[in-house]
């Protein structure tokens, strides 16, 4: 049975810790296809069979489909409202301001509603931009087309920690070939740059669903920790190129966990595209010399023929041409690549408040137990020592502490690991830790 005591102010303290934990995500984490799950809630009407995509996809530290698997983050991409890929391929607007862009280009309005509704979240407003590095006023600073990776709460906990981020991606997709090196004759020189002709840039196989082979880049938040600054959507720091730290490439809210980069800083932007993407085709396409064929439902983007877009790069083009689930597939099996390898990396933080509990026990308390078998049928302690009755001192070994509040509801038990003795010729405090 109990013994009572009331606690003062000036035994309860309060104290703020934090704890941190290192996340390592690997390549075939983000490129594996069972590892990564496609919601597809976007269907398009008109012709052909449609267009189905997902508006993001969630990347799993494992078979998606098993229940031990575990969310990571979400990828998605966003196009600036009022940015050169957006306005360069906007036909116009109708009476209730609705957005009109001609039919070969895929999800234009949801890449620019997946933009404003981080703007809103992260800034404040859905109207703004994003810039890298954050606050600037350059247009060249300015992100226009942005891949969002947003860290699931179980892995960003409380925050990101500055200065421990690091993303390795490929900034190249695999590399075109020129017709001569194809066997096609025209020995024209490979470019890939606007100017280049389809002839210049006839690309031998698809280089949107292959891994990537160009060159690696680790991006790192390196240096956030001296220029701290907070915004709408928490504290905000800047990812450069760890090779070039005057290159910045995007930024990352530690609070929100959400990564922000600027896709035409981590992918060559005029790097000719082709391959077979979602479209709203009845045809099929092929032949021709084409390396690969579409079937209805699909369009190629960037053969040699005039067959699709022959003339494509990644930005604009892929970014308004291709549906999400197109984009971030490229993404995750391309620039991520396939591998053992870490393709991401970063220390949460979790903030732990405390209340310490200082029960305390003077000489002349708790020695005694209000246990009925702590006295015999005369009430007189039940001493251990047979013949000791008139000399032995009466003591207790406590084992539990309960926590009441003023109506005397219990609220908490602390137990002690072990039996501790309490008896006239000591004092004894327990504290108790209560963490949330």
């Amino acid at each position: 049975m109990a013994t009572f005591k009331e606690i003062s102010a000036a035994d309860i303290k309060t104290t703020k810790s934090s704890l941190n934990q290192l996340v390592d995500i690997i390549q075939e984490d983000v490129s594996g296809s069972s590892t990564r799950r496609k919601y597809q809630v976007f269907v398009t009407g008109g012709v052909g069979p449609g267009v189905t995509s997902s508006l993001f996809q969630t990347v799993y530290d494992q078979d998606f489909t098993l229940q031990t698997a575990n969310p990571i983050f979400d990828m998605t991409v966003g196009l600036y409202k009022s940015g050169s890929t957006v306005q360069g391929s906007l036909s116009g607007q109708d009476s209730a301001g609705k957005l009109l862009f001609p039919s070969t280009s895929i999800m234009m309005r949801e890449k620019v509603e997946v933009y404003e509704q981080f703007a809103q979240t992260l800034l404040g407003d859905q109207t703004s931009a994003f810039f890298s590095p954050f606050g600037g006023t350059d247009t060249t600073a300015q992100i226009d087309e942005a891949i969002f990776l947003n860290v699931k709460r179980l892995f960003a906990r409380d925050q990101i920690k500055r200065e421990t981020f690091a993303v390795r991606m490929y900034q190249s997709a695999s590399q075109p070939i020129s017709k001569a090196s194809a066997g096609l004759g025209n020995d024209f020189t490979l470019r890939s740059d606007a100017n280049a002709t389809t002839l210049e840039r006839y690309i031998g196989a698809s280089n949107l669903h292959s891994t990537s082979t160009g060159s690696m880049k680790i991006y790192t938040d390196v240096g956030s920790a001296v220029n701290k600054r907070t915004t709408f959507g928490g504290e905000v720091g800047d990812l450069v190129d760890s090779a070039d730290t005057s290159n910045s490439i995007g930024t990352i809210f530690y609070d929100a966990g959400i990564v922000v980069l600027d896709a035409k800083k981590v992918m060559a932007p005029l790097q000719p595209v082709s391959g077979v993407i979602d479209a709203m085709s009845s045809n099929g396409m092929g032949g021709d010399g084409t390396p690969y064929t579409a079937v209805a439902g699909q369009t190629i983007i960037g053969c040699q023929n005039n067959q699709g877009n022959n003339n494509a790069f990644f930005i604009p083009d892929f970014f308004v041409s291709a549906s999400i689930d197109n984009i971030v597939d490229h993404i995750a099996a391309n620039r991520f690549q396939s591998g053992s390898l870490t393709a991401m990396t970063f220390q949460n933080t979790t903030n732990i408040n405390s209340t310490l509990i200082f029960c305390r026990a003077t000489a002349d308390e708790f020695n005694y137990s209000s246990n009925p078998t702590y006295t015999d049928s005369d009430n007189r302690i039940v001493v251990i020592d047979e013949g000791a009755e008139d000399t032995q001192r009466s003591f207790t070994f406590p084992t539990t502490v309960g926590l009441f509040d003023a109506n005397d509801n219990l609220l908490a038990v602390a137990k002690m690991s072990r039996p501790v003795e309490k008896n006239d010729e000591k004092d004894l405090t327990v504290r108790v830790r209560l963490d949330f």
